[in-house]
């Protein structure tokens, strides 16, 4: 499996030593969020300071871009890091689209479909010097004259990598993608039983094999230094898992292990804004499920037993609250670099 590096930062200023520790450090990438910032900015940053690691979304919001101004930036962040660059998208959930950042909402997972075979029809008008013609049923693109046109690159095949939860998108990522980015709430019943029957059948769909896909995600790794700093960091998971197990997008995870129950439970409280209730809710059991508890010197171990053979990239998942980003990438890296 390759270790990543999920980067969380409040200022681009801060990108480029953390990407030139990142690569000293071992990490095989560096993935940005669309959360707080713009999940692009800083991998224009890391690319001009890094010369190996990959750099990638993990994820970016698609339907708020078109599929043009998407391609335009991949392209030019494509040609300046090298060829290093992995295109993470995502759908996002129906009231983010809508209330966060006002686009209609139309069914998810056929846009997607249509938005990846844009991105790619673009990529060959501009390598090839072609003519353009996409018309699907959500986008149509038919102009790019050469005022407009980047010139060819070096490096014209970007990896597309989908987020993935439900059916849809799961058959979509081994039918179209390079790669799935598998949500950090996940365990590994819902992963071998529900999600990967799925991305397989997407597979088969086009003559593929498992070869032909990256599964990616990132992990709750409850670890520390002390026994105070790994209780501090279990309850810290917990809140984490409250929060995710209260959407339903994601209620396919909990019924995995008979806990859908759980979901109608979490939500009144998340409405109310009850984050220390909805915490209160995620048991013992459920923590030992969803996320890797395990000292430092145990901490690849556990790791590879639970996820050798299964995935082929993980990152540590880390709060946001607690991000102490340079002490934090040379522990996990400290202790997993070469053992996994």
């Amino acid at each position: 499996m390759k270790l990543d590096f999920n980067v969380a930062i409040d200022d681009l200023r801060d990108v480029p030593a953390l990407a030139r520790d990142a690569e000293a450090l071992g990490f095989d990438g560096l993935w940005t969020a669309e959360t707080k910032h713009d999940p692009f900015l800083p991998l224009a940053l890391a690319a001009e300071h890094t010369r190996r690691v990959s750099l990638g979304t993990a994820i970016a919001v698609a339907f708020p871009r078109s599929p043009t101004v998407v391609a335009h930036t991949t392209w030019d962040l494509q040609a300046a890091s090298g060829g290093r660059v992995v295109l993470g998208l995502g759908t996002q959930v129906k009231g983010h689209n809508e209330r966060r950042f006002s686009v209609p909402w139309t069914a998810p997972g056929p846009r997607l479909r249509d938005y990846i075979l844009a991105l790619r029809a673009l990529w060959e008008c501009w390598q090839t010097g072609g003519r353009i013609s996409f018309r699907s049923e959500h986008y149509t693109i038919t102009l790019m004259t050469p005022f407009f046109a980047p010139r060819p690159i070096e490096h014209p095949r970007i990896p597309i990598y989908i987020a993935a939860v439900n059916p849809y998108n799961l058959r979509l990522a081994g039918e179209l993608c390079d790669g799935v980015h598998l949500h950090p709430f996940h365990s590994v019943k819902y992963l071998r039983e529900f999600a990967l029957p799925h991305v397989e059948a997407g597979l088969a769909k086009t003559g593929r094999s498992r070869a032909n896909l990256v599964l990616a995600t990132s992990v709750f790794m409850v670890t520390g230094p002390t026994p105070a700093a790994v209780a501090r960091a279990r309850e810290e998971a917990r809140a984490q898992i409250a929060f995710y197990a209260s959407t339903r997008t994601y209620e396919p995870v909990l019924a995995a292990h008979g806990w859908a129950d759980l979901l109608p439970r979490l939500h009144p409280k998340s409405v109310t804004g009850d984050w220390a209730g909805m915490a209160a809710l995620v048991t013992d059991e459920m923590l030992e499920v969803f996320t890797v508890e395990a000292p430092w010197d145990g901490l690849a171990q556990a790791l590879v037993e639970r996820y050798g053979g299964l995935l082929d990239r993980i990152a540590p998942y880390l709060p946001l609250e607690r991000r102490s980003e340079r002490a934090e990438m040379e522990a996990f890296a400290t202790a997993l670099r070469g053992r996994i």
